[in-house]
């Protein structure tokens, strides 16, 4: 009798452990919710439980019942942005109720390790101005990021061990620099919380963010784990493996944009491989998420010695990056040819994050938010006629004019030999700002025109709103 009754009891005690709502990670305390919308909320009950969500800012209450493995998925209507707390609770019968939640603008931080780099830095690579972005993040108001572990899995994974943290002068050192350099700037300039939810890996490739069926459909890279760490060595390059684990898990959580950062792993793809699978990626992550065309903004690879300085490797790849602008809707894409010092030709991790984070940030700014003002996009190059011995380069987006009227560098050009010399650059004293005249001596008859379009290269033009010239080319060679 007294086995039976422990046996009971123990089955009772099992039967109270699964009574309880299990929520993934990413529903936690200090959580920031996606304003004005229907934000998806989920977890784990009893099979076939009814479980009631009831939150701080509304009489209304949402009932779901979880289905024959204890499954369930569920919205509520989240408020406009503010920096009051708000709770939710959940409740099959046990009540768990998550506090400290705020309602404002969710992003997505994606990519390598440009994106990953903390405001801390990595070893050997800083951060510029590290102590004044500490002393700096008392002022923040609704900052909150949560990182999720970059691991690989074989197959999709529906939760990660990971928690949001508020950002202060003690948390800040550990969030992405670029992430929170956006962040603080849309914070601030709108006066709303932001969160950010850092899902990265460093060194890995487009291919790493693709799933399964994409792979298979669209490329010839293995899924099967054993054909892929036969074809990789390292495992930053396995394709699939780091959306399975990283990225999965996130896919439920209703956001409001997508910020990413990555390349470098993809330079020497060839023709236009990269810009293709990018496209793709951002599809596919559109339709995960399910909340619309969300915007995807990118940063361009920084000008980096990957072989030799004079060679073109980096610049094919930010060539297939400016070429995936025009493939992927509701997009922006942040030039970074000035934010690298020249001491840092192998430094794969510029110290320049302030640049990037609010370049990315102009462009939420001015294309999501509508907000007046800004200048958000680079000049590129539009068309070049060639005449008098002289290239007549016309350029888009100066907003008004360029930096300088003389002394540029970066521009080249080449005759039929197809060597490239250093050109010369000049604006006219008068009329369009956007109308620069080349010359080289060692070049007479010009037939093309390059700017910055080496593996290490650094100019010095940009428009009226200090944004770098896009590296280019008015060739096709090989």
């Amino acid at each position: 009798m007294k086995r039976f009754l422990t046996i009971a009891c123990l089955a009772l005690a099992a039967a109270w452990a699964q009574a309880k709502v299990t929520l993934p990670h990413l529903l936690g305390d200090h959580m920031i919710l996606q304003q004005n919308t229907d934000a998806r909320l989920w977890g784990k009950a009893t099979p076939n439980a009814t479980v009631k969500v009831t939150v701080s800012w509304s009489t209304a209450v949402s009932t779901v019942k979880a289905d024959a493995q204890g499954n369930w998925k569920t919205t509520v209507h989240t408020p406009k942005a503010s920096f009051e707390e708000l709770s939710i609770t959940f409740d099959d019968g046990e009540k768990l109720t998550l506090s400290g939640i705020l309602s404002g603008e969710v992003w997505v931080a994606a990519g390598q390790s440009n994106m990953e780099m903390p405001v801390k830095g990595f070893n050997m690579c800083p951060v510029e101005g590290y102590n004044d972005v500490v002393a700096d993040a008392v002022r923040n108001r609704g900052i909150h990021h949560v990182k999720v572990p970059s691991v690989i899995r074989q197959h999709p994974q529906d939760d990660a061990n990971c928690h949001w943290e508020v950002v202060d002068n003690k948390t800040v050192q550990n969030t992405s620099a670029t992430g929170y350099f956006f962040a603080r700037l849309v914070s601030r300039t709108l006066d709303i919380p932001v969160g950010i939810i850092e899902a990265n890996k460093g060194g890995s490739r487009v291919e790493g963010w693709l799933n399964e069926e994409n792979l298979k459909r669209y490329t010839d890279e293995p899924t099967d784990s054993i054909e892929i760490r036969q074809k990789y060595r390292t495992d930053m390059h396995y394709p699939m493996m780091w959306y399975n684990g990283t990225m999965h898990p996130v896919l439920n959580y209703t956001v409001g944009g997508i910020i990413f950062y990555q390349g470098c792993s993809n330079v020497g793809d060839p023709g236009n491989r990269y810009s293709e699978r990018l496209a793709l990626m951002v599809k596919q992550w559109r339709e995960e998420f399910d909340c619309g065309e969300i915007p995807f903004y990118f940063v361009q690879i920084a000008p980096f010695n990957f072989s030799e300085p004079q060679k073109d490797e980096n610049a094919r790849l930010q060539e297939q990056q400016f070429r995936a602008l025009s493939l992927i809707p509701n997009s922006g894409l942040v030039c970074t040819n000035d934010a690298v010092y020249p001491y840092e030709i192998e430094q794969i991790h510029p110290t320049q994050k302030r640049k990037v984070g609010e370049r990315l940030a102009y462009l939420a700014l001015s294309k999501t938010y509508g907000v007046e003002g800004f200048i958000c996009e680079s000049p590129s190059f539009s068309s070049v006629e060639f005449k008098d011995n002289k290239a007549f380069v016309i350029l888009d987006n100066v907003f008004g004019g360029l930096n300088r009227a003389d002394g540029m560098v970066g521009f080249e050009l080449a005759g039929e030999d197809r060597v490239f010399h250093p050109a010369e650059g000049t604006l006219p004293l008068y009329g369009a700002g956007n109308r620069i005249t080349l010359t080289s001596p060692e070049v007479p008859h010009p037939v093309a025109v390059r700017y910055c379009f080496r593996n290490f290269q650094l100019g010095n033009v940009a428009n009226m709103g200090g944004l770098p010239l896009f590296p280019f080319r008015s060739d096709d060679w090989e």
